[in-house]
This record gives structure tokens, C-alpha cells and sequence, in this order.
């Protein structure tokens, strides 16, 4: 349990030793209560104040319905040093607030440490908002199962995983991979690069599928063809110069976002290598970037405005008392000129 959340139940308890109270009518007048008299309420919120007792307002708040807030939560993570400004992330949040407006509700942006994602709860327990979406898994499932066991409402982007508590929604992570490399497969190609660290649990899925399609083709991964780096373009580019460089033979790359595949492509144009001839790349998302790069990226659709309409249905289910499964949104490929 939160340590803070454990606080707060412990001084409730307190509260209602000292009142000579159960901590039920303790919860009743901290929310103002007329089941409660008006002594008992009275005394109940003194020894509260004399305790620094932080009252938590979103059950009070969803109850009155006089909140109609949702956090959105967009980890930073010092490893992957993906930016809030990357392109997928601002496709995502766009779509969750056109969902939310749509719906009547307000939505509220936070970051946290991508470390410390059971801080994403502050913004319930203090009544900020009454639910909280988390873009991203990152490496810390066992925190957002939890967020989950504390009946937290959350919804979160990601891929489904095994004992799984929260709620995810996300796209067909291993069909994608699966799509793209079957793809170069289909076009001849045998030295497929994988681009993406697979300790993050949406490009771990998406390299299973990439697997599959190998495992199919009668191929084996090769380790030298594994590229596990961050979503930060700068060590992505160095990476793949140095792949390049190496005299390892490479026919194609699949890359973990299209912000990849295009610094594949750049790496392997100053290498002396023609994209598609040489070497052919396909991306992942289908950012607006992708249509527009030289070649256009080939790339996974991900179904980005479904995807905050799913968000937003699920979590207002979680918040009307509803079971709410993972859900999984189907992708498909995008041919264009970096691999036909």
C-alpha cells in the first residue's frame, strides 16, 4: 500500500478511537454527512485538524459529482528519455482530451517519475481528479497492479500482460511486429535489425511477434541484429551508425516508433546505403512525420483515434462501478516507400 495511503487510514482510525467512533461514521462526517449529528461532526473534524488529518476528497467529489477531472499521466523515464513533445505521445493525449471533452469531462496533465509510478495516485487520493489514465507501462507493472489493488481507478496505454490488475488498453503490440518483419520477409529480406528496448513491455510484445515471423520464415534472431536502445533519437542514431559501420550484414530494420525508423534511414543513407534497395525500414505508430520523410516511412498504424475513446469508455466504466478487461485494438501496415 501507498505509504501515504496507509497514513491516512491509520490517523482515521485515530480519529475514531479518540471520538469513541467507528471509523465508518469517522469517513461519514469527514464528508459532511447528515446521517452523522452535528456534535459528532464537529468533534470528528477537531480531532482531525489536531491530528493534520488531509482529508481525501474524490469519493466526496464523485459523490456530489461536483468533479469532472481526469489526470492524464505521462511518465518521463531517465532511461528511454522519450520527451513529452514526442510525437506519439502528443497523438495519444490529444486523442484521450477530444474523448474526455466529448464526454463532459476536464482533463488534467501530470508527469511523474517514471520510477515512481504509484505517485500517480496523489492526484486521486487528494481529489484532484476522480480517475487517472497512465500513458505507459514503462518497467513497473508491479506498480500499477498496485495502484489496481487499492482500487485506484486507472486505466493505462500498454500492452497486456500476464497477472494483469489494471485495466490496459492498447494496440495488438505482437501482431505489429509480426506485420512488419513478415513484410521485409516477403521482400526478400534475411538480416532484419530490431530497433527498441524490449525491457519496455509494448516493444518486448512487438519483438515476440518479430520472433514469430523469423521463427516462421525458418530464421533464428540474431543478437547482433538486436538493438535494445532508448526512444531518444541521439543514442538511437549513434547506435545504428555503429551497426552500420560494423560490417554486419543488415537487409532490413524494424523500429520501435517512426522517430526510429527515420533516424534508421539517415543512418543508413550516410552509410553509403540506399533506402529501400540496400536496406529497407519500417516504422511503428504512423505519425503524421512518416508521410512526409524521404522515402515515407512504411510503417504500423496504430489506431491512435480509437485509442482515447477506448481509454476514456473504460475508465468511466472503472468509475461506474463496472469490470473493466484490457482491451486490445487491432493495427495494420502502412506501405510507403522506405520498404515496398
Amino acid at each position: 500500500m501507498n505509504p501515504d495511503a496507509e497514513a491516512k487510514r491509520l490517523q482515521m482510525a485515530d480519529i475514531a478511537r479518540l471520538a469513541g467512533v467507528s471509523v465508518s461514521t469517522v469517513s461519514r462526517a469527514l464528508n459532511g454527512s447528515t446521517l452523522v449529528n452535528a456534535a459528532t461532526r464537529e468533534r470528528v473534524a477537531e480531532l482531525a485538524r489536531s491530528l493534520n488529518y488531509s482529508i481525501n476528497l474524490s469519493a466526496q467529489n464523485l459523490r456530489l459529482k461536483k468533479n469532472q477531472t481526469i489526470a492524464v499521466v505521462v511518465p518521463f523515464d531517465a532511461q528511454s528519455r522519450q520527451h513529452i513533445s514526442d510525437p506519439f505521445f502528443l497523438s495519444i493525449v490529444g486523442s484521450i482530451a477530444d474523448a474526455l471533452t466529448d464526454r463532459g469531462y476536464d482533463m488534467l496533465l501530470s508527469r511523474v517519475d517514471a520510477e515512481r509510478l504509484d505517485a500517480a495516485s496523489a492526484l486521486y487520493d487528494t481529489g484532484k481528479a476522480i480517475g487517472v489514465v497512465v500513458i505507459g507501462q514503462w518497467r513497473h507493472h508491479d506498480q500499477l497492479n498496485e495502484l489496481a489493488a487499492r482500487r485506484v481507478p486507472l486505466v493505462v496505454w500498454g500492452g497486456q500482460l500476464p497477472q494483469q490488475l489494471y485495466c490496459s488498453v492498447g494496440g495488438d503490440n505482437v501482431a505489429g511486429g509480426l506485420l512488419a518483419t513478415r513484410h521485409l520477409l516477403d521482400g526478400g529480406r534475411r538480416r532484419i535489425a530490431f530497433v527498441g528496448d524490449a525491457s519496455l513491455p509494448e516493444v518486448m510484445l512487438r519483438r515476440q511477434g518479430h520472433h514469430q515471423a523469423l521463427a516462421a520464415a525458418g530464421l533464428a534472431p540474431d543478437a547482433q541484429l538486436d538493438l535494445p536502445v532508448p526512444f531518444e533519437i541521439g543514442a538511437a542514431r549513434a547506435a545504428l551508425d555503429t551497426l552500420f559501420a560494423s560490417g554486419v550484414a543488415v537487409d532490413g530494420v524494424v523500429a520501435c516508433s517512426d522517430l526510429l525508423a527515420l533516424q534508421a534511414v539517415q543512418a543508413a543513407q550516410a552509410a553509403g546505403r540506399d533506402v529501400p534497395h540496400d536496406v529497407a525500414v519500417v516504422g511503428y505508430d504512423d505519425m503524421p512525420v512518416a508521410a512526409f520523410s524521404s522515402p515515407p516511412l512504411t510503417t504500423v498504424h496504430q489506431p491512435v483515434a480509437l485509442a482515447g475513446v477506448e481509454i476514456v469508455d473504460a475508465l468511466l466504466g472503472l468509475l461506474a462501478g463496472e469490470r473493466a478487461a484490457p482491451r486490445t485494438l487491432p493495427v495494420h501496415l502502412v506501405l510507403r516507400g522506405s520498404a515496398l
